[in-house]
């Protein structure tokens, strides 16, 4: 089973960090689908709008075997959306910006994690001092769901140590990543 259908299997269980990576990768192309509807509608809120009923249709998505099938639903769905609430407002008269906007050709495709980008990450977080390195896997691996006193208490740190070494990690991977040729500022926009 390829990466798409486990993702898509994993979301049709309810798991919603699988469907938090794949709305992750699929944002950008879902924006671009809806671009051309920009003067004429909310696109944030027709994505948000597409992306719930994405969730709620995932246990019942049938994969076509085709490549990026979850996507061109959801982009279909995005424009479906935008074409509704476009109508809703009124804007029925202006047939033609209508065809313009739906005969917009927009490129099917994720974004997938760069390969290099993360042998890179993986081997500066190999490189980092014990307790910076300890500080950021606690990070990592909580996720954001417990505070930073409850993880420093797991490592045996105070507050203040266990902030001072995850900041001393992000500093040295970035000093890292910089050294082997990852320009952040291109790379996190």
């Amino acid at each position: 089973m390829n990466e798409e259908q486990m993702t898509l299997a994993a979301m049709a269980r309810g798991d919603a960090s699988a469907f938090a990576r794949w709305a992750a990768s699929v944002e950008v192309p879902l924006r671009l689908s809806l671009r051309a509807f920009a003067t004429s509608v909310d696109t944030e809120a027709v994505l948000q709008e597409t992306l719930l009923r994405i969730w709620q249709i995932a246990p019942r998505f049938t994969h076509d075997g085709k490549p990026n099938a979850l996507l061109r639903f959801a982009m279909r769905t995005a424009r479906n959306v935008a074409v509704s609430e476009w109508r809703r407002q009124g804007r029925t008269e202006q047939k033609e910006l209508l065809e313009q906007h739906l005969a917009a050709e927009v490129e099917v495709a994720p974004i997938t994690p760069d390969p290099h980008l993360r042998e890179q990450i993986v081997n500066c977080r190999q490189k980092l001092p014990a307790s910076p390195k300890a500080a950021l896997e606690q990070r990592l691996l909580a996720g954001g769901h417990e505070d930073d006193t409850t993880l420093a208490g797991r490592l045996g740190m105070s507050l203040n140590t266990f902030l001072q070494n995850f900041t001393r990690a992000r500093k040295f991977l970035r000093e890292c990543l910089e050294k082997a040729g990852v320009r952040l500022d291109t790379e996190l926009t």
